[in-house]
């Protein structure tokens, strides 16, 4: 049986040793070490599993050609965004020792371009750009504890995974050909059957067979040596309405920031009649969830100074809590208020909407316990007619939604497509023209709302929260359309590209409002 080897450092590698001489290789046969062949592989089998059909049992060990190359069927595939004969499949995705996770990614070139590049696609955008490459952008989406699972980092290296040129995979792949990439990360919280794969390249492939056998090939034991996991927190927010007041959702805790211009005139700290209802539906939260602390925080914008600043918010905080705890119906709830004026904003204050957003009352406590769901499911028929023209510098721009999918852990994953249709080659940049772009690291297909009309609330895209030296960057949990990704909104005439964004979903909607850009709102079922 393949077995996970340990690897001894060579002194000038970064990184567990994976480029072994023919003495090396049959040293570690003989010991029962398979190696993987990492080399270009035969073009993939016609018949593959496309995301959203039921999964396989498990990934059958790989056939080998007389080449080497690898002929897996695919558990799961997407293709890129950016690059449109780029196609990802999954091939391998095995749980090692209860804890880790190794995931095995085709990539297969299935245009004429001589030059297709891999390892700048593969890198992890959520990396300062000098460390975006190899194949550290392979991930999972832990639903269970609201995370991005990323591959584990050596001291010294940017991750346990493939290295182009470590592994002789070079950086370009010929057309019609494939290589298979890895990457070692931890599993999933919760021993899941299936899991969420995401990759930078596409939007992620769901319900992909975990299999607790042993993979197919050779990988770096993370139990070895010092490897740190690298996790990004994926924050789900949304917002009243009325705009008087935004909730994000990390799944363990609620951060409900109140407006203070519904809260409070001007420069007062007396509750206003219209606070009311928004004290009640907030006291309900904290009634409901497992509470015994309650953190309650007064935030200010730029304006004024800072001996105006600090002590108004920290007497926004306390009005607040006074509210607050005369409305709850249980007791053992305690409370703390405190003032941080305008040292913390969650938005740029560069702008009157940015200003809006960061005077506020965050109360903070942990989330409710979610009712019981029934089981996702794997296959649903889609909706007709989810489609939408604008245009772009005199071109027409079609948009078609391709599903609106419910994930577990109440996450919800939207797809949908933009086509060029006119005869010219045109920019398309109304994806991230949102309200909240400042808030992200990068530009990215933010501008994209899910609406529960019922409930007169609206859902805005996630965020993976990516810990700095100088505090937190956040990330749209969408397509990136700046940064390493700076023209995904570049369409060639007749070009299609598939963007997506992932969203909190309501428990009980089974349609929803989705607004993407300047299309025309649809009623999308959830699938």
């Amino acid at each position: 049986m393949t077995k996970l080897c340990h690897f001894e450092r060579h002194t000038n590698s970064p990184m567990p040793s994976r480029i072994l001489t023919l003495s090396a290789l049959l040293t570690f046969a003989a010991a029962g070490c398979g190696v993987l062949p990492m080399q270009e592989a035969a073009p993939p089998p016609a018949t593959t599993a496309p995301a959203s059909s039921a999964p396989a049992t498990s990934a059958p060990p790989a056939t080998a050609t007389a080449s080497g190359q690898d002929t897996r069927p695919a558990l799961a595939e997407t293709r890129s965004t950016m690059t449109e004969n780029l196609k990802v499949e999954v091939v391998g995705l095995n749980r090692v020792k209860g804890k880790h996770l190794i995931a095995q990614i085709r990539l297969s070139n299935t245009g004429t371009d001589k030059h297709l590049s891999w390892a700048g696609e593969m890198g992890d955008r959520t990396r300062p750009l000098g460390e975006i490459k190899w194949a550290s952008g392979i991930g999972v989406l832990d639903a269970q504890a609201r995370t991005w699972l990323l591959p584990y980092q050596p001291a010294g290296s940017p991750c346990l995974c493939s290295d182009q040129d470590r592994d002789g995979l070079g950086h370009f792949i010929d057309p019609g050909q494939s290589i298979t990439v890895y990457a070692v990360l931890p599993a999933p919280s919760g021993n899941p059957a299936t899991t969420t794969v995401v990759t930078p390249v596409g939007p992620p492939m769901l319900n992909v067979p975990i299999s607790d056998e042993a993979p197919t090939g050779d990988f770096p034991d993370p139990d070895a040596e010092p490897v740190t996991p690298l996790t990004r927190r994926l924050i789900l927010p949304s917002e009243s309405l009325d705009k008087s007041e935004e909730t994000a959702d990390d799944g363990k805790d609620l951060q409900v920031n109140l407006s203070s211009d519904v809260l409070f005139a001007v420069d007062k700290a007396t509750l206003t009649p219209e606070a009311k209802s928004i004290m009640a539906r907030t006291a309900k939260l904290i009634d409901a969830s497992p509470a015994t602390v309650v953190t309650v925080a007064g935030h200010a914008d730029s304006s004024g100074n800072d001996a105006i600043n600090d002590p108004l918010s920290l007497r926004r905080a306390q009005a607040v809590q006074d509210a607050l705890s005369a409305l709850l119906s249980r007791d053992g709830v305690r409370f703390q208020a405190k003032g941080y004026g305008s040292r913390r904003p969650l938005y740029s204050n560069d702008s009157d909407e940015g200003k809006r957003r960061n005077r506020r009352v965050t109360v903070t406590f942990p989330k409710p316990q979610p009712a019981p769901q029934e089981p996702v499911a794997t296959t649903s028929p889609g909706a007709t007619g989810l489609t939408g023209t604008t245009k772009a510098d005199g071109q027409p721009i079609a948009m078609e939604v391709a599903g609106l999918r419910r994930l577990p852990g109440g996450l919800g994953l939207l797809t949908y497509k933009i086509t060029n249709e006119g005869s010219a080659e045109t920019w398309f940049r109304d994806l991230h023209l949102a309200q909240d772009w400042e808030a992200y690291k990068y530009q990215a297909a933010s501008n994209v709302r899910v609406t529960d009309v019922a409930a007169r609330r609206q859902y805005l895209p996630g965020r993976l929260e990516v810990p700095t030296d100088d505090g937190v960057d956040f990330y749209c949990a969408c397509t990136d359309v700046s940064g390493v990704r700076i023209s995904t909104e570049k369409f060639a005439p007749g070009q299609t590209r598939e963007f997506w964004n992932l969203f909190a979903l309501p428990d009980t909607a089974d349609t929803l409002k989705v607004k993407i850009g300047p299309f025309r709102d649809l009623h999308v079922p959830i699938q």
